[in-house]
């Protein structure tokens, strides 16, 4: 049994000899980023050895030799083989805690999502919630009436609100003895009425409480979860609250994520992480914001996508990585809250946004219904840009649907100085010409620890214009700027801030290999669009409006998108973008038993378009990986810029 202390948290547990340094971590409780949960691939859980030593089972690319001199391993490929002292950098837990999370607060904000309801409400449909709140005087007992409390309680729902059939379960049944006596028997009650004369009781209060009923919408990201504390009967928004997915530590994406969930106790941890360590906490904060007590909660939608879906509710999910792709459901049963320990009133029905395929979930569902495109005359386009990349067409009389394997990239994944948009990250870029210099503007305002996908966005545009890459992501030889350098191996990397500049540990950088595996990414939304149009005879002239959704949307620069190849070139006024199109449809389903039944009927109308299957998407995805494209003429305005440089 040796000890292995951690700084700078000052927090030390034992553990066996053998035991990799990673899942020490993991067990300590601390947060680490390891996208590729384990591999040694991603470099991303560098920690630095102070005291003591380890024993590196593998060698890995992802840890120069200078690094190791320095006294940095890869945690994962690093096990403990006597008592050491260890620093977790703040690249590698930063990920999970302050992230850069849409807000739906704001006036910006609060009229996209006036909007979506607007749209509920011109298509007739109502905007109330299902659950019911009645105050009621019982009679007090003698000996001339002397029924029980339950029957007591059932003979006045009968006589006052007219149900016939009155039912509740076991958790309130013990709270009723004491509750209504400590009451006077005045009392409020939380039902939900179910047609036909019946109703179900869920809660029951002191006095009259008729004017507090709350919901909670609940967006489940790959990488961050949202959540919005909603007053039922106002249908304002009282409170929200983000973070990241704890699930994040064991893989960056989906697929490592499945993986992980076939492992021994995989699915249990998996799911702890998503409920008692994302879910819980945030709920609880906005309680504590709000002065809203759990019991009051008695309505909860969430949105995730398939994969997450599966996750969330525990369900084994290693079919859907592997063809044909099948998942276990697509559309979940109603669940109570206690069965999956979700912190709301016990007897809470979760409605979770229905799938349509394996990697087309709920949250795209839900966002397609708060973007409106299924009232719309016109062609919208809208894409989802996150972890993963979802892309849906069409319009009022139908819908296609497809996933591109994008890759963690927009993320900040498979990038060497790569993070996702917390504290810290760079997220937009701008480079003299000149000089070559560039200019950051880091989340936080503090020093730069890394750059998220918006700052690489811009960083990969700016660099293409100023010529420090050609178009195929070559970094120039001859420029006269230390900020270009290249390795022994001819492989080049540019430099956006030295370690000197601002009191850092290392430079942070991005290689041509980077920037490689960055083209890939956006290869794949443009010609996942192109595709799911010519798979309809259409193409962009087509679109009237490109809707665009997703966590990198918060500092997307639309026209350096467009520079790059990622998004289509048509004419920019027809491009907006709508915020947590999921969070929002989750909203809208919560406060709209029409918006629920139209949810189901877009994830009914959607239809999927496996893109692998397609004829010459390969060859598309070919042509994408150049900036902005191999054929330049498909970028007019790229090629009109270029023409003037």
């Amino acid at each position: 049994m040796y000890k292995v202390r951690f700084l700078p948290m000052e927090k030390e547990i034992d553990v066996l000899e053998g035991e990799t340094l990673l899942e020490v971590i993991r067990k300590a409780g601390i947060f680490i980023d390891s996208p590729c949960n384990g591999n040694g691939t991603c470099g991303k859980c560098k920690v630095k050895v102070l005291e003591g030593k380890v024993y590196n089972s593998k060698a890995s690319k992802a840890i120069t030799d200078e690094e190791i001199e320095e006294g940095y391993v890869l945690a994962c490929c690093s096990k403990v083989i006597q008592d050491i002292t260890i620093r977790i950098p703040q690249e590698s837990s930063s990920a999970m805690y302050g992230m850069k999370i849409e807000s739906l607060v704001g006036s910006k904000k609060r009229e996209i999502l006036k909007r979506a309801k607007d749209q509920v409400l011109n298509y007739g449909m109502e905007f109330v919630t299902y659950v019911r709140k009645d105050y009621i005087e019982l009679s007090i007992p003698n000996k001339h009436d002397n029924i029980s409390d339950v029957e007591r309680l059932k003979r006045h729902v009968r006589k006052t609100l007219g149900y016939t059939q009155i039912y509740f379960r076991l958790p309130l049944l013990r709270r009723i003895p004491q509750l209504i006596r400590e009451a006077d028997y005045k009392v409020t009650i939380t039902h939900i009425p179910r047609g036909m004369g019946k109703t179900t009781i869920i809660n029951m209060e002191i006095g009259d409480k008729t004017s507090r009923l709350f919901g909670v919408a609940i967006d489940i990201g790959t990488t961050s979860v949202s959540t919005c504390l909603v007053d039922l009967y106002s249908g304002e928004l009282i409170a929200e609250a983000s973070s990241g997915n704890a699930q994040m530590k064991y893989g960056a994406d989906v697929i490592n994520r499945i993986i992980y969930s076939t492992k021994i106790n995989g699915m249990e941890k998996l799911n702890h992480a998503i409920i008692n360590e994302t879910i819980n906490p945030l709920l609880y904060k906005m309680y504590q914001d709000a002065k809203v007590s759990r019991d009051e909660v008695v309505s909860l939608v969430a949105a995730g996508n398939t994969t997450m879906s599966h996750l969330f509710l525990g369900v084994y999910a290693n079919f859907l990585r592997m063809e044909p792709f099948i998942p276990a459901f697509v559309k979940a049963p109603f669940i109570k809250a206690s069965e999956l320990g979700i912190e709301v009133n016990p007897e809470t029905f979760i409605y979770l946004a229905p799938s349509v395929a394996s990697y087309v979930g709920g949250d795209i569902t839900a966002g397609v219904l708060a973007s409106g495109l299924w009232t719309s005359d016109e062609n919208v386009l809208f894409i989802d840009l996150g972890t993963n990349g979802e892309i849906v067409f069409g319009n009022k009389d139908y819908m296609m649907s497809c996933a591109c394997s994008a890759g963690p990239a927009f993320e900040g994944g498979e990038i060497s100085c790569g993070m996702r948009a917390t504290n810290g990250a760079i997220e937009k870029v701008t480079i003299d010409k000149t000089t070559y210099k560039p200019t950051l503007k880091i989340i936080g305002e503090g020093n730069p620890i890394g750059i998220c996908g918006s700052g690489i966005i811009d960083l990969i545009c700016e660099m293409m214009l100023t010529g420090v890459i050609n178009r195929k992501g070559r970094l120039n030889k001859d420029l006269n700027t230390d900020r270009v350098r290249f390795d022994e191996n001819g492989i080049g990397e540019y430099v956006l801030a030295f370690k000197e500049e601002y009191n850092l540990e290392k430079d942070i950088y991005i290689t041509e290999v980077d920037i490689d595996n960055f083209i890939r990414a956006k290869a794949a939304i443009y010609s996942g669009v192109t595709t799911l149009l010519t798979s309809l005879g259409m193409d962009f002239t087509n679109i009237d409006k490109l809707l665009i959704a997703g966590g990198i949307g918060n500092s997307l620069n639309i026209e350096n998108s467009i520079m790059i190849g990622m998004l289509p070139d048509i004419d920019r006024s027809k491009i907006a973008y709508i915020g947590n199109s999921s969070l929002m449809g989750c909203y809208l389903t919560m406060m709209s038993e029409d918006a629920r039944r139209k949810l189901e009927e877009i994830a009914n109308q959607m239809t999927y378009v496996e893109l692998s299957l397609e004829p010459g998407y390969m060859d598309e995805f070919v042509s994408a990986c150049f900036l902005p494209h191999t054929d330049i003429n498909k970028f007019p305005s790229v090629r009109e810029r270029f023409e003037k440089l």
